[in-house]
C-alpha cells in the first residue's frame, strides 16, 4: 500500500513538475494558408516574440488549403499540450461553418481560445472615373444603376465585405472573382471593375498616387494607417462591420494552467513596440484579450457572417 501510494504521489508530482515547467521543447505555430499572407505574416511576427519571452523556439508550420480547412484540421488532430498552436482567423471560424454543411472540425468542440491578436479591416476604393466620392454617394449610384456597377476581390473575406454592402444597402453590385488580392486591385486600377475591397496596404498606396479613390474602411473603428477615411457604417451605412481578425487557439483539452500561461505571454506580446509597428503599419487594430473574450468575440462573428452568408446565398466552392 504504502509503496502504491508513494508511485501515485511521484507520478502527482511528475505532472505538477512538467506543467510548471512549460514549455521544455520546441512549439509548433500552425498557420492554415500559405507563406506570405497576413494571417502568414502576423504569425511570424508573434512567433519571436513568444519564441524571446517563453524561452523555447516557436516554429511557424504553414498547411494552406481548402480556405484553410487543412491546417485547422491538422491542428485539431494535435495532443491538447501546448505543443501545438494554431493561427485562427475569420474564414475557419466564422465563415466556413455557415459556407461548408460538413466540416472535418468544430470550431466550438474542438478548440479553445486563448487570445485574439489584432484585426484588420479591408479599404474600400473605387476608379476614380466612377461619380462618387462617399459611401453614401456609391450607394446612391448604385440604386439609380442596379447591376451595373462590379466589385473586385481575392476572395474569402473580401468578396464578402462586398456582399454585407450588398446585403445591408439593398444593392446590387456584381461580384468579379479574380485569383489573389494583386490582381483583384489591379482589376480597379484599370478600371475592369468599379469597386474593390481589400488589405488596406495592397490598395493604399494606388490611393495616394490618385489611381483609385478611397471612400472608407470597413472595421467597426478607424484604421490608424488611414484615420482620415471613416468607417463605413459612419460614411451611412449603420450597422456595417466587416474585418479579418487574427487569434491564437489550442486544441480543446488543454490544461487551463497552460492556456493562462500562453494567454498572458501573447497580451505582452502585443503590447511589445516592435510587433505594435508592425501591425499598425499593416492597417490592424491591437487587440489582446481573455479566452472568454474571445470566445465570445469568435461567436459574435461567426452569427453575423451567417447572416450575409444566408442574405446572399453565398456557396462554399
Amino acid at each position: 500500500m504504502k509503496t502504491l501510494l508513494a508511485i501515485t504521489g511521484a507520478l502527482l508530482c511528475a505532472g505538477a513538475f512538467a506543467q510548471q515547467s512549460y514549455p521544455n521543447r520546441t512549439i509548433r505555430f500552425i498557420v492554415p494558408y500559405a507563406p506570405g499572407g497576413g494571417t502568414d505574416i502576423v504569425a511570424r511576427v508573434l512567433a519571436q516574440r513568444l519564441s524571446e519571452s517563453l524561452g523555447q523556439q516557436v516554429v511557424v508550420d504553414n498547411r494552406g488549403g481548402s480556405s484553410g480547412i487543412v491546417g485547422t484540421e491538422l491542428a485539431m488532430r494535435t495532443a491538447p499540450d501546448g505543443y501545438t498552436l494554431l493561427m485562427g482567423t475569420t474564414g475557419p471560424f466564422a465563415v466556413n461553418p455557415s459556407l461548408y454543411p460538413k466540416l472535418p472540425y468544430d470550431p466550438v468542440r474542438d478548440f479553445s481560445p486563448v487570445s485574439l491578436i489584432s484585426s484588420a479591416p479591408h479599404l474600400l476604393a473605387v476608379h476614380p472615373s466612377l461619380p462618387v466620392k462617399s459611401v453614401r454617394e456609391l450607394i446612391a449610384y448604385a440604386r439609380a444603376n442596379p447591376g451595373k456597377l462590379t466589385f473586385s476581390s481575392g476572395g474569402g473575406s473580401s468578396r464578402l465585405s462586398g456582399e454585407m454592402l450588398n446585403v445591408l444597402a439593398k444593392i446590387e453590385i456584381v461580384h468579379v472573382p479574380y485569383r489573389g488580392v494583386a490582381p483583384a486591385a489591379v482589376a480597379v486600377i484599370t478600371g475592369e471593375t468599379s469597386l474593390s475591397f481589400s488589405d488596406i496596404m495592397v490598395l493604399l498606396s494606388h490611393v495616394k498616387g490618385g489611381r483609385l479613390r478611397g471612400l472608407a474602411t470597413t472595421g467597426a473603428k478607424r484604421s490608424p494607417a488611414v484615420s482620415n477615411l471613416p468607417t463605413v457604417a459612419e460614411g451611412g451605412l449603420a450597422g456595417y462591420e466587416s474585418a479579418v481578425w487574427y487569434g491564437v487557439l489550442v486544441p480543446a483539452k488543454t490544461p487551463d494552467d497552460i492556456i493562462a500561461r500562453l494567454n498572458a505571454e501573447i497580451v505582452k506580446a502585443v503590447q511589445h513596440a516592435d510587433l505594435r509597428d508592425r501591425l499598425l503599419a499593416e492597417g490592424s487594430v491591437i487587440v489582446g484579450n481573455t479566452p472568454e473574450q474571445f470566445a465570445a468575440y469568435i461567436a459574435q462573428d461567426r452569427e453575423r457572417w451567417r447572416r450575409i452568408i444566408e442574405a446572399a446565398n453565398i456557396k462554399g466552392e
